[in-house]
């Protein structure tokens, strides 16, 4: 018996369709390992029709009050919060994730998160008009830069998009997301509820795949490209935004230090480490899956990880113990046992490190020590659940270590030495810098990192401000 596959549509200028050339792919449910729907195959025309319908939309939206702007998202955040129990249930479908820590860790946050951004709205400030030079006035006008080209990973579907389309809207942009060819079904879902809300063409989704995402830089309309993604998908959106010249957003991917001094907490810094670095199956680009830790507590600390990693629990999504669930599809299944296999022989295993089950996408909580900087493991973005050990012999080490990747995004700190936390922070080359905790975040701060990371802020104020351009007036006293 075939069970008939759920069927996605774009969503563009306010209505759903299919693709234009009627090609499709199929979604899996990473849990099991089966299709459950088909999404669009989005082409050049699909992009084409989402791109003039935001277009058109966009002086319309433009110009609307901040308080407009306001109301409409603190509308679509009643709206995710009086339907969280679909949105939960299309995300785990998506993602294999725990249905309750998904209902308890994400939308909570994703709504809170787009109604910080309608009060943001309305607190654009500039410069004071005045007169800098003699007869003028100067005064600071801070404009919507226009139509935003925004693709979102498969990590964190839900949350990535409100993390895109609710600064973009409140500053009076319009935009065209695209969703990642796995986990489209949430997004889907999110345009069906913003439809009664926003204006059409304010907010479009396609799906599609790389090709599709492509399309959307290189297309001339739009006036920005932001993406969530790898480090080499940023590097292909940078170089197609430079051919003419679009502003560009990337939030990239990371490999966190977890810095453990001898007068840190063990007990607690185990515990919370481990479920930093484990939770959502590690496919966080700030999971603390990258430990540096004195070598005066390395083995107690590795013995009390190896345990905690043990006592870890992955499993499917109505399974109330389990702490994350799947690695998304079969390539990064693939990708993170590869790292395994590929272990030098110096490394020891000292939990998991194998797939657990054959159906669906899921693999052990593993810790990895006796690793030297210059393995592999150590310098590139596993995005599973693996955690690394490495010692440090003092301060500079510690740093010469945490500094020494190419990634810069978040970082954490374990001491009860304030000075030496202070140094730490200071010195650290890492977009955010966490002391005695690992991964807490909030609206009101920037997130967002340096060097191979990328560059830009989600979240906060200096997010929104990414969104906005500024253009500077002057008239004269003298009429």
């Amino acid at each position: 018996m075939t069970t008939e596959l759920r069927r996605l549509r774009n969503y563009i200028g306010g209505e759903f369709k299919d693709a234009a050339d009627g090609r499709t792919t199929e979604v899996v449910n990473p849990a099991t390992g089966e299709a459950y729907a088909t999404a669009p195959l989005s082409g050049q025309a699909d992009v084409d029709a989402a791109m003039a319908a935001a277009a058109a939309a966009f002086p319309g939206w433009r110009d609307t009050t901040p308080s407009e702007r306001q109301k409409a998202l603190l509308k679509i955040a009643d709206a995710f919060e009086a339907r969280a129990d679909e949105l939960v249930a299309a995300e785990s479908e998506n993602t294999g994730k725990p249905l309750g820590l998904t209902a308890s860790e994400e939308l909570p946050p994703m709504v809170d998160q787009i109604r910080f951004f309608a009060g943001a709205a309305r607190l654009l400030e500039g410069r004071s008009a005045g007169e800098y030079m003699e007869g003028m006035t100067s005064i600071i006008r801070r404009e919507p830069v226009g139509v935003c080209a925004q693709v979102a990973p498969w990590n964190y579907p839900m949350m990535m998009a409100v993390w895109k389309f609710a600064p973009a809207i409140a500053a009076g942009n319009t935009v065209v997301l695209k969703p990642s060819d796995t986990t489209p079904a949430s997004t889907v879902l999110m345009a069906e509820i913003i439809d009664s809300v926003l204006p059409k063409g304010v907010f479009n989704v396609i799906c599609g795949d790389r090709e599709t995402g492509k399309a959307m830089v290189e297309h001339s309309t739009p006036a920005m490209a932001s993406i969530t993604g790898s480090v080499r998908a940023g590097m292909q959106v940078a170089e197609s935004a430079s051919k003419d010249v679009k502003r560009v957003h990337l939030e990239l991917g990371g490999k966190a230090p977890v810095v453990v001094f001898e007068d840190a907490d063990i007990a607690k810094a185990v515990e919370d480490i481990a479920v930093a670095g484990y939770f959502n199956a590690g496919q966080d680009c700030t999971a603390a899956t990258r430990v540096i830790v004195h070598e005066s507590i390395h083995d107690e600390f590795v013995t009390a990880l190896a345990k905690a990693a043990a006592d870890t629990k992955t499993g499917l999504p109505d399974d109330e113990d389990v702490l994350f669930g799947p690695l998304n599809n079969p390539n990064q299944l693939q990708q993170v046992a590869g790292f395994i296999e590929r272990l030098p022989a110096h490394a020891k295993v000292e939990a998991g490190g194998h797939r657990v089950g054959e159906k669906g996408f899921f693999y052990a909580p593993t810790v990895v020590s006796g690793l030297k900087q210059d393995d592999e493991i150590i310098q590139n973005e596993v995005f599973g659940p693996v955690i690394t050990v490495q010692s440090f012999a003092d301060e500079a080490q510690a740093l010469e270590y945490a500094n020494g990747v190419e990634f810069a995004l978040a970082s954490s700190v374990w001491t009860k030495d304030h000075g030496r936390a202070m140094r730490m922070s200071k010195n650290l080359d890492f977009g955010c810098v966490w002391i005695n905790t690992h991964i807490p975040l909030v609206a009101e701060m920037p997130h967002g990192g340096f060097k191979k990371s990328g560059y830009g802020k989600d979240l906060s104020a200096y997010g929104f401000e990414d969104y906005t351009r500024i253009k500077h007036v002057m008239t004269s006293l003298d009429g």
